[in-house]
């Protein structure tokens, strides 16, 4: 009996349990790549009325070893928070935080189905619904920065104890990430977090819901200019909502064109249209701040990734890939930008 089979077998008992009635799983299938969930999509169908019931739903489930921990409670909870205020997300089915289903914890979500994701390495993913996409995919982005964590039931995300270190909390947070897990020296990421560590920002207003991996590839569109679900919400937390803003205009995403952010539209567009949703205005400093904040932040998930890879712990080829391309990429990126800061 195949891992797959016995994995399918599994969930249709928890199913049947959980629903009360009988379940089928059907079409168990991997979804490749996703460094902190293994995630499958499958079809569950059951009877509940005179017609049987045909959905399809996506497992996401806890893998033996995570490239970043992250708390299964945290994405099902803002996944919950913002379908229910209508932002495009899957609905969230079901959260297990036991092993004795399925090994491991996980969740199930609704699955949106005739969609798919701009792959990074795409020269122009979105094609002529760059601009239609775009401008969803800023706005969403500043209701998500706008939204009110109290009214969402957010406050228990992790959090700082206030605005004032927002800055300094995210900044150690990845700076422990960077010297746990290299595997060589790291000076250019260290001299970055020595600056940004002598220069902190003015704080943010409040403290919002930060998604934590708000970017072009996290999202799924339909091909005709809609985007129908927003994902990965595993990072989320409280902080300042320019740390989503510079994450999202990083130029890893811009997939070859630093002057579209995400590959979609213009920076000041995109910057404007950020602004009118959240209701948010923007502090260029402080966005410089948290601009060069993004790119160490990507070299500490890079270098982990590099570090489960090379030792056998999660082989997934997102890992070589982000050890290998995306660290070359910001360490380039960021020794530029330091070098025009001390240049300046």
């Amino acid at each position: 009996m195949t891992e797959e089979k016995i994995l399918a077998d599994q969930l249709a008992l928890y199913l049947s349990q959980h629903f009360g009635h009988a379940v089928q799983v059907k079409d168990l299938s991997r979804i490749p790549g996703g460094a902190s969930r293994q995630t499958y999509r499958f079809m569950a169908s059951y009877a509940s009325g005179p017609e049987p019931i045909e959905r399809a739903l996506i497992l996401r489930r806890d893998p033996a070893f995570s490239l970043i921990e992250t708390e299964r409670m945290t994405e099902f909870a803002a996944y919950r928070a913002f379908h229910k205020v209508g932002l495009p997300v899957p609905e969230p089915i079901v959260l297990e935080l036991g092993s004795e289903a399925l090994e491991r914890p996980f969740f199930i979500m609704e699955a949106i189905e005739g969609c798919s994701a701009g792959s990074l390495l795409a020269a122009d993913p979105y094609g002529s619904h760059r601009e239609t996409i775009g401008e969803q995919f800023w706005s969403a982005l500043g209701r998500i920065a706008g939204s009110d964590p109290a009214t969402l039931g957010l406050l228990s995300l992790e959090s700082p104890k206030d605005s004032t270190q927002s800055p300094p909390h995210e900044l150690a947070r990845w700076e422990q990430v960077i010297r746990e897990d290299s595997l060589e020296p790291q000076p250019i990421a260290l001299g970055a977090i020595r600056w940004l560590r002598r220069h902190l920002p003015p704080p943010a207003a409040k403290l919002c819901v930060v998604h934590g991996d708000y970017r072009s590839g996290n999202f799924l569109h339909d091909g005709a200019g809609n985007i129908r679900a927003i994902l990965d919400w595993e990072m989320a937390h409280l902080g300042d909502p320019l740390e989503d803003l510079a994450w999202a205009l990083d130029p890893l995403w811009s997939h070859g064109n630093p002057d579209r952010p995400g590959g979609m539209i213009g920076r000041d567009a995109a910057l404007r249209i950020w602004q009118e949703a959240s209701g948010l205005i923007v502090d260029p400093q402080a966005l410089a701040w948290w601009e060069i904040f993004a790119q160490v932040k990507g070299l500490a998930i890079w270098i982990s990734a590099a570090r489960e890879f090379s030792e056998g712990r999660n082989t997934e080829a997102v890992n070589a890939f982000s050890g290998i391309y995306c660290t070359a990429f910001h360490n380039r990126t960021l020794s530029e930008r330091l070098l025009e800061i001390c240049e300046s």
